[in-house]
């Protein structure tokens, strides 16, 4: 017996057979889902288990993408691109001293940082970022009803953001090159985890009545994430 749900757009067909009634959801090399599961568990609780598990799959086909794609590297010469708020600001080797910064929309790396370039343009990326997120986040935790503490911006590895139980909030930096719009997604989500910490329907709900069009964000964000600069220059 076999049958096909549905997650979002997403088509994941069910193998029913077996002992165990405990569902399992995998993600197929080809990127495919599929759900296994006892033939005695009802649809709708296969519906529910499926839509707990929207964000890890999401998550895990993001991840999948990205390892598929060659990683983005950038040369640290006059004319490289960089994306900061979705917008691409060419970089400009400069004589002066300081940090990384903007000037008449050119993001300035003064030559004697150029050797540790990668490092000071992720730290500008995370400098700009907590000081561009304060005034969102009070935003958001307002709506939300949340009292998050320290927000971060710093690298997550393969996560666009986390939340932990000391109510903590980070970003990864990459994520400021996305526009405002999918920066707010990460951090409306993280902050949603601050009331519900897992992915289940009260998360959503929660989720779809401060960001009713949460779902659209999520897809774009994945569609954008396998193409951001995650470091490493050339």
């Amino acid at each position: 017996m076999s049958a096909v749900l549905h997650l979002d757009d997403l088509r994941v067909p069910v193998e029913t057979g077996g002992a165990s009634r405990k569902a399992r959801l995998t993600i197929e090399a080809d990127g495919s889902l599929r759900l296994r599961a006892a033939e005695d568990v009802a649809t709708e609780e296969l519906t529910q288990f499926l839509a707990s598990k929207r964000e890890w799959v999401y998550r895990k086909l993001a991840e999948k993408e990205v390892l598929q794609h060659e990683p983005v590297t950038k040369e640290l010469v006059d004319g490289e691109g960089f994306q900061y708020l979705g917008r691409s600001h060419r970089l400009k080797i400069g004589d002066a001293h300081g940090t990384v910064h903007l000037e008449r929309g050119r993001l300035v790396l003064p030559r004697p940082l150029v050797e540790v370039g990668e490092a000071s343009l992720i730290a500008w990326y995370q400098r700009c970022g907590e000081a561009w997120l304060r005034p969102r986040v009070r935003s958001w935790a307002e709506r939300l009803r949340v009292e998050p503490g320290a927000v971060e911006v710093a690298d997550l590895g393969h996560k666009w953001g986390s939340a932990t139980a000391g109510k903590r909030v980070r970003i990864h930096w990459a994520t400021l090159q996305l526009s405002p719009a999918l920066v707010d997604y990460v951090l409306a989500h993280e902050l949603a985890h601050l009331r519900e910490p897992h992915h289940g329907p009260d998360f959503w709900q929660l989720l779809g009545r401060v960001m009713p069009e949460y779902d659209e964000r999520k897809q774009e964000l994945a569609k954008r994430g396998a193409g951001l600069w995650f470091g490493g220059t050339s």
